[in-house]
């Protein structure tokens, strides 16, 4: 490249509307490279122009200098690194949404409960890691190998994603949801049943499988509010605890049953299904949908 078919500084900058200033920057990053002329001076090629368009306009974008240099370089498509942007954007939005949300929760409190609110807010600062908190919660719960899918299954059911634009009421549900899943004389009864549970189980996939046909069935029973009740729903609901046992149905078998599940009944999981359904926009998420059969069966058990 001779100064004759070279591009000056200036004229690139006329070119390309960058100020001088910022192309000796981008040069010494390693984004431009330019050769020196007899003078001592920076001279570019015709493909310099070009360069330096997709980086104001990537700029523009709001795309920074490390991901457009591996654009630059080819280590990364421009697909992928605007789809990355728009990720990390998403992620940004999210917890700015989670963050107005809960300073409206505070705001809206009454003044006798708004220390109270924000001492439950502060402690859940952004959805995903209130979101890992579940998680962790419920995976603490299982006792017994389990294959993955079916894991991932599981807490996809019991653990709702935090809402990408959650109303001050949602924040407060999901936030003392965490709270719930924080209390460890709840979480130490319900790891101790499901230890005794689990010497008794000796098939955990096909109980949870029929557990969530079982909860399928129920499942229109709960959004049209009707109240527990014996019927198929819960036949099967105890047909799938039974095949899990080795063991047949039985007016027996569902007193000895009733004890195994009566952890969910308690007060605290019915709040947390409570909330799980102001989180979710549902009164029929599948967790209350058993809570449902559970109270079922003790009404079952108890008229017998």
């Amino acid at each position: 490249m001779t100064d004759a078919t070279s591009i000056a500084i200036g004229d690139l900058s006329a070119l390309t509307g960058v100020p001088v200033r910022t192309i000796r920057f981008y040069c010494d990053e390693g984004i431009l490279a330019p050769v020196r002329s007899a003078g001592g001076h920076r001279r570019f090629d015709a493909a310099a122009a070009d360069r330096l368009r997709l980086v104001r306009r990537l700029r523009g974008l709001g795309l920074g200098l490390p991901a457009i240099t591996a654009v630059l370089v080819g280590d990364r498509s421009l697909d992928e690194a605007v789809a990355a942007e728009r990720s990390a954007l998403d992620a940004e939005l999210s917890a700015l949404a989670w963050r107005r949300a809960s300073l409206r929760a505070v705001e809206e409190a009454d003044p006798a409960e708004r220390a109270a609110r924000l001492d439950l807010l502060s402690a859940v600062q952004d959805g995903p890691k209130a979101h890992e908190a579940l998680l962790d919660f419920w995976r603490g719960r299982i006792t017994v190998p389990v294959p993955d899918e079916l894991v991932r299954m599981h807490l996809d059911l019991t653990v709702p994603a935090p809402p990408p634009d959650p109303s001050p009421a949602q924040v407060v549900a999901y936030a003392e949801m965490v709270a719930l899943a924080g209390d460890r004389a709840l979480f130490r009864m319900l790891r101790a049943r499901g230890r005794l549970n689990a010497e008794e189980v000796v098939d955990e996939p096909t109980l949870l499988d029929g557990m969530r046909e079982a909860v399928e069935m129920a499942m229109p029973l709960v959004f049209a509010g009707r109240d527990p009740e014996p019927g198929p729903a819960l036949d099967h609901f105890v047909a799938a605890h039974a095949a899990g046992r080795r063991e047949r149905d039985s007016p027996g078998f569902r007193r000895a049953l009733l004890p195994a599940v009566a952890p969910e009944r308690d007060p605290r999981m019915r709040r947390y299904w409570s909330l799980h359904a102001e989180v979710a926009g549902s009164a029929a998420v599948p967790g209350a949908v058993v809570l449902w059969l559970i109270d079922a069966l003790d009404r079952g058990v108890r008229a017998a």
